[in-house]
């Protein structure tokens, strides 16, 4: 299994062979891949560890009944249609997932954000960090922007790319060097008397930010699909949605019914303002509208343009 190790590999394929009886719903589809590990960019994972509902527990939540809603799938469907498409949340709190995920630091740093999940991260005070790196493919290397303060411009050309990635490689690798060094583990074999023997807690700080942490991330559907509408946006910066790509098919083997209404109320739709709605009515009744007349900004009305995958409205 690529992007992990002999034993690592060894564990899950035992934790899969284990099979337990339970008078709970059970999604079938993530049944089918629970424990399973994905691997992400070129040295991570990420794995369901444990979940609890489906899209049964959403209906059922809806109505408050026992047992698991209605009968007719097409019934929990509608209704779930329903739910998200008016915003209510709360029957989606009701499912919940928890996983592994192996993430370069910064990825890391940016997943943190979303303040709505329980976490509990790999400790590099207690345990020494794998010499695990991000080295980003040459085709995802590129400059920085001139119209997006935190978003990329052109890729890079290929003998500039390539003294990037040496770059990063080579400082990665020196990090890493020294990072031993203070250390000084008795269990390596260039461990020498002389050396520091610096406390696990202070020798990591030298490490720099594409190395590899691990965590356990648990939320509940209705904050995971607020993850997934931002980190699976194609705005996203491209290494945490590589993460969400994965989660949001995870989601579809969970919830079926709710990825799909998610798909087509959430990640397809388009929010607008009260004034450019109006600006579209005036449009549909045949009206010539220009940016001038319309109340909006210019950032706002080429925005428009783009959401509605209009030719360039006049301004």
């Amino acid at each position: 299994m690529p992007n992990l190790t002999t034993d690592q590999a060894a564990e899950i394929d035992a934790m899969r062979a284990v099979s337990n009886k339970t008078r709970r719903p059970v999604s079938i589809g993530l049944e089918k891949i629970l424990h399973k590990a994905f691997p992400v960019l070129d040295h991570g994972v990420i794995r369901v560890v444990d979940y609890m509902g489906d899209d049964s527990a959403i209906v059922q939540a809806a109505r408050v009944s026992y047992g698991r809603g209605t009968k007719r799938v097409q019934e929990d469907k509608g209704l779930i249609n329903y739910l998200l498409r008016h915003w209510h949340t709360t029957p989606f709190e009701m499912a919940e997932i928890k996983f592994h995920v192996k993430l370069p630091i910064f990825v890391a740093r940016q997943w943190i954000r979303h303040r709505t999940a329980s976490v509990n991260e790999y400790s590099a005070r207690y345990s020494v960090l794998d010499k695990e790196f991000y080295i980003p493919e040459p085709e995802n290397l590129a400059a920085q922007s001139t119209s997006n303060r935190q978003g990329r411009g052109a890729v890079l050309e290929r003998d500039q790319a390539a003294e990037v990635l040496s770059l990063l490689r080579r400082n990665a690798e020196h990090a890493y060097e020294d990072y031993s060094a203070m250390l000084n583990d008795p269990s390596n074999p260039d461990h020498r008397e002389d050396r520091y023997g610096l406390a696990r807690e202070l020798a990591r700080m030298n490490l720099s930010l594409n190395y590899y942490t691990q965590w356990y991330w648990k939320t509940d559907l209705h904050n995971l699909m607020n993850f997934l509408r931002l980190r699976a946006d194609a705005h996203a910066q491209y290494e945490i949605r590589a993460y969400a790509d994965v989660m949001l098919d995870i989601m579809a083997a969970w919830v079926p019914l709710a990825h799909a209404a998610f798909l087509e109320y959430r990640m397809g739709a388009v929010q607008l303002s009260a004034t450019a709605v109006e600006a579209v009515r005036r449009m549909i009744a045949g009206e010539a509208v220009t940016q001038a007349d319309s109340g909006l900004t210019a950032r706002e009305w080429q925005e428009l343009s783009a959401d509605l995958k209009l030719a360039a409205l006049p301004v």
